[in-house]
């Protein structure tokens, strides 16, 4: 694999700790390329409850891929996600989608689509890209390799406070069991696991200002370029 024409920042780690939040304002302040590797995979599965498919529907799901479009749109809090051409920013986030798509994301047809997908979106730029095997898989020769961890009681915390936002009423308990529970499906599957690139570099956003991440990553790769 030839070395990256463009600078490439790969940030994995589990889900809610802060990934798509750090991001996001890396790349708005560095003026990189965001790419939401797991709203893709939302967006996916969302397209198979759409078509009526069975979340354990591995052919239906890999038959469906071809004719799937997912754009990114400028947006402000969050960039639009687009499925088909429809809006579907907010749909993507809902419990189901949630609790779905890590088991969608172990497919090995759709992991191949879109791993192909995110790559091409390097080429023109450079990026930021966080999911759960961007340093191991999408992007193995990143310059840059952050995993960002948090604790589940913190990230559970957060979640909670999301949905509260929202208008909803979320359960603590239950969010924190729903973050367990997706940590060892997405750590435990057979394609692409959640694993810590070798040259990656652990920041634990545990008791941390979103500010104070941001710059921790900042120098980090200030020191790479």
């Amino acid at each position: 694999m030839n070395q990256p024409a463009h600078f490439q920042v790969a940030i994995d780690g589990p889900a809610s700790a802060g990934k798509s939040t750090i991001a996001k304002i890396l790349a708005t302040d560095l003026k990189y390329v965001y790419v939401d590797t797991g709203a893709m995979y939302r967006a996916i599965t969302l397209a198979a409850k759409n078509a009526g498919l069975d979340y354990t529907d591995e052919a239906g799901i890999t038959a469906l891929l071809p004719e799937i479009q997912i754009e990114f749109l400028p947006g402000e809090p969050v960039q639009h996600v687009l499925l088909n051409g429809q809006e579907v920013t907010e749909a993507i986030r809902s419990t189901e989608i949630t609790n779905n798509v890590s088991l969608v994301s172990s497919y090995q047809a759709v992991r191949t689509d879109l791993v192909n997908r995110q790559r091409a979106l390097t080429e023109q730029q450079p990026v930021i890209m966080d999911g759960r095997d961007i340093g191991t898989t999408v992007l193995p020769l990143a310059q840059v390799k952050i995993f960002l961890i948090a604790s589940v009681d913190e990230r559970a915390e957060r979640r909670f406070k999301e949905n509260q936002a929202k208008g909803m009423n979320p359960d603590l308990a239950t969010l924190k069991k729903e973050i367990e529970d997706r940590d060892y499906k997405d750590s435990h599957r057979e394609i692409s696991p959640l694993t810590k690139a070798e040259d990656a570099l652990t920041v634990d956003t545990t008791g941390q200002s979103i500010d104070q991440v941001v710059s921790t990553i900042k120098a980090i790769i200030e020191d790479h370029q």
